[in-house]
């Protein structure tokens, strides 16, 4: 089951939504943390079903949930 946190915490490899409109890309879409420039500023990576990469987009940490794969609430 994957629940929302809102957290300070993005990090690299993290998966996470946009909670605003970036780019070509809706609010909602999901992503994947691939580089940190500074502290709130990741570039993440969308891809589509396929596995192939369909946008790398510069977002700022107030425009990011963060995901979370919890094994406890998905039994």
């Amino acid at each position: 089951m994957l629940y929302f946190m809102i957290v300070d915490s993005i990090k690299l490899l993290d998966v996470v939504a946009l909670t605003v409109p970036a780019g070509k890309l809706p609010a909602g879409a999901v992503g994947t943390v691939v580089e940190v420039f500074e502290p709130g500023c990741f570039l993440v990576e969308f891809i589509d079903d396929e596995g192939r990469t369909v946008a790398l987009e510069t977002v700022e940490q107030n425009c990011l949930l963060k995901l979370r794969y919890d094994l406890a609430h998905a039994a």
